[in-house]
């Protein structure tokens, strides 16, 4: 062996005397090293000290004038000799050329040297080193070198490498080289032989934070999830591989996992106990990705969680995790200031965990949920978005269900629930709707007993007209009894029949009942909005009704007189006597009568503003209770959302009442209803008091703001100037 190493020193430095001489025994002394190296045992039997010599004399052959480097010779050397020495010498000379380098040449050998398997052989040579306590900085600098690889050929040849220089090329072909490497790792372990697979997973880690994970892991993942389907060692070398990425890029590998891993089993095979084991990794998989960011695909987070719940060492962090998820998702500060998509992503998360969750883990968190969901639900609820809303209500339905499997559950009226949640827990986030109630399957069948009735017999009842003034009081009495219990009954009315469009029907009944009869109804109305046990829900009915009656009492109720097309407009006679001028005044009107089109002309009746004497009917009633908390019920404390609705109703209502008697009385209680919510801290109410000054200027009369309106018109004029001046300034300091 001695004797051996010997004759290849000695080829070495012939070879590279040859080379500064650019003799013609350049040729001979070329194959002299092949043949020395050949008879040494290839490039993985050469020692510290032939390395150093093999590696100057492939820089020094990268640089010989081209009558030294024979065609085929000085290729074979690079190609043949310890590839990490190749492809550091290539690179060297593609950095620096010189008189005798030809990019063209270092760029054709550094393609065949990837055609032909070198990458594969040089990380295996690393591998190799590794387990016997390589250098560390040369390493350094090979992964850097394989991993740039692209960069540098690119930069050198401005953007015009081969195709396989190309990073949705190169990427893959490393993928596929990897591979290689872990099969002889394979064999290597089971024939009982140390390696280390440290470099394979630094090229790995370094590819993925470059951020081509796509491309290195559609390669990747296919093949290991194949081999670790029934292979323990596969699977161990697997588990290894990602657990040795430096910390640093250990983000971009698990996420690049989790998004190309067709499923969870999968997912599972792959990483191990990598999150039990390594606290980037769990801090990655259990706050990053669930908390801290909101773009992934359901897909992802089935995949996350669905690793998290398929062993027993990793249990524990789902049930972390869905405990973060329930703490943020009831947050009232989560709620308002994240995004909607932020909370769609975090309601999604927990919906999956609750699919994952076993009956003896729910007992055991079973109060916490419960306190989770009431706390979530009220923040989501307080919500002035209705997507939040229902978000609220879809999670507080599943975790209700999940945590009540024996007892009543908690039901919100909310159609699109069951879709949303299956939706999710198959992936498919946003299924089609359902159309029309009876075209489901299920309605075909649904009413085929129900006989009609037979009303052939019947007979119209007509009302018989009143004769005395007892009568009139009597006929009125029962009117006005009739509308407030109609009133109370449509207020209370629940959906239990599944009628399509049922909340549009009842809203327009309350409207129709309320205009029918305006001054008890909305006396009966309004004293409700105030009272005991009435939801929020109910709550906003009221206001949402008694702005669509005032508007239909305040627009008249116009129809239109159509003018007949031939009715003639009064014209200027020609003087009688005057035949010139009949001659030429008839010849003009034959000739505009011929080119002239009419049109039918509607004018529109106009009539009395019935809002005008109920108006007050209608506003004083719901600004005079507003400060005062009930029990259920506090518009100035977490119950903003329906106080941001009365503000927006109550300008609505003083809007319409312009022209009216009351407008004035109105509009100066308004104004101090303004002043004593100026400095309220959400953007809905404060929009709201904006409507309400605008609706007062504009149907106030200027003479009354003047005379009546005075003192009130000033304080709103003194607070709209300082809030411009500060909004001002804090746009010049920004």
């Amino acid at each position: 062996s001695l004797r051996v190493m010997a004759a290849l020193e000695r080829a070495l430095r012939a070879a590279a005397a040859e080379l500064c001489q650019a003799a013609e025994g350049a040729a001979a002394a070329l194959g002299a090293v092949r043949a020395a190296l050949a008879e040494a045992g290839g490039p993985a039997a050469l020692g510290e000290r032939e390395r150093a010599l093999y590696g100057a004399f492939l820089r020094g052959l990268a640089r010989a004038p081209p009558a030294a480097r024979p065609e085929g010779l000085w290729q074979s050397c690079f190609l043949e000799g310890p590839p990490g020495l190749a492809l550091g010498a290539l690179l060297e000379a593609l950095a620096s050329p010189g008189p005798n380098i030809r990019l063209g040449e270092v760029v054709a050998v550094l393609e065949q040297f990837l055609q032909e398997g070198q990458i594969s052989a040089l990380m295996w040579d690393v591998c190799q080193q590794q387990a016997q306590a390589g250098s560390p900085e040369l390493q350094e600098a090979l992964l850097n070198k394989v991993v740039c690889l692209p960069d540098h050929v690119s930069n050198k040849l401005q953007g015009n490498p081969p195709p396989v220089f190309f990073p949705q090329n190169y990427f893959p072909f490393l993928g596929g080289a990897i591979i290689q490497v872990l099969q002889k790792i394979s064999e290597s372990l089971r024939g009982g032989l140390d390696c280390s697979i440290s470099f394979v997973s630094h090229v790995l880690g370094k590819v993925c934070v470059q951020g081509r994970q796509k491309e290195i892991l559609s390669v990747l993942v296919p093949h290991l999830t194949d081999l670790t389907k029934s292979d323990c060692i596969w699977q161990r070398i697997c588990w290894r591989l990602v657990e040795c990425v430096p910390d640093r890029w250990m983000e971009a590998v698990v996420l690049g996992f989790v998004q190309t891993a067709p499923g969870a089993d999968v997912l599972s095979r792959l990483l191990g106990n990598l999150v039990v084991k390594n606290k980037k990794a769990q801090f990655v998989v259990t706050q990053k990705v669930l908390l801290l960011q909101y773009g992934h695909t359901t897909a992802v987070l089935q995949n996350l969680l669905g690793y998290l719940s398929l062993d027993s060492l990793r249990r524990p962090l789902l049930i972390k995790v869905l405990q973060e998820l329930l703490e943020t998702w009831g947050s009232s500060s989560a709620v308002k200031h994240s995004p909607p998509e932020q909370q769609q992503y975090i309601s999604k998360a927990i919906l999956i965990c609750l699919s994952h969750l076993k009956e003896p883990e729910i007992e055991s968190c079973r109060q916490g949920l419960l306190t989770s969901m009431m706390e979530g639900v009220k923040c989501h609820l307080d919500s002035n978005l209705p997507q939040i809303r229902r978000l609220g209500m879809i999670v507080a339905e599943s975790i209700s269900s999940k945590i009540n499997t024996d007892g009543p559950v908690l039901k919100f009226q909310v159609k699109v629930i069951m879709k949303f949640v299956s939706g999710v827990l198959r992936g498919n986030f946003k299924p089609k709707p359902v159309g029309n109630i009876q075209s489901l399957p299920w309605w075909e069948d649904f009413d085929d007993d129900l006989m009609p009735y037979d009303m052939s017999e019947d007979k119209e009842l007509k009302t018989k007209a009143p004769v005395y003034i007892r009568d009139c009081i009597e006929g009125r009495r029962c009117k006005i009894s009739v509308s407030v219990e109609l009133a109370k009954i449509l207020l209370h009315l629940e959906e239990k029949t599944c009628i399509e469009g049922f909340l549009e029907l009842r809203q327009r009944a309350q409207v129709a009942v309320l205009t029918t009869d305006p001054i008890p109804v909305a006396k009966y109305l309004t004293s409700q909005f105030y009272a005991l046990n009435y939801s929020l829900r109910q709550r906003m009915d009221i206001l949402d009704v008694l702005v669509l009656a005032a508007q239909e009492l305040s627009y008249p109720k116009s129809r239109g007189k159509t003018t007949r097309p031939g009715a003639q407009k009064p014209c200027i006679q020609p003087l009688p006597g005057s035949d010139s001028s009949k001659g030429w005044r008839r010849i003009v009107d034959e000739r505009i009568k011929s080119k002239t089109r009419r049109f039918s002309q509607v004018e529109l009746a106009s009539g009395p503003n019935e809002f005008s004497s109920v108006a007050g009917h209608f506003f004083f009633p719901l600004i005079q209770h507003f400060d005062r908390p009930l029990t259920t019920f506090d518009l100035l404390g977490e119950d903003h959302f329906v106080l941001g609705r009365l503000v927006h109703t109550l300008a609505t209502l003083m809007y319409l009442a312009v022209n009216t008697v009351a407008v004035t009385a109105m509009g100066k209680a308004l104004l101090e209803f303004v002043w004593a919510l100026r400095f309220h801290t959400d953007p809905y109410v404060r929009q709201g008091l904006l409507s309400c000054i605008s609706s007062t200027l504009l149907s106030v009369p200027t003479e009354c703001l003047l005379e009546d309106v005075t003192e009130e018109l000033l304080e709103t004029q003194s607070w709209l100037g300082g809030k411009m001046r500060g909004s001002i300034c804090q746009r010049l300091s920004g």
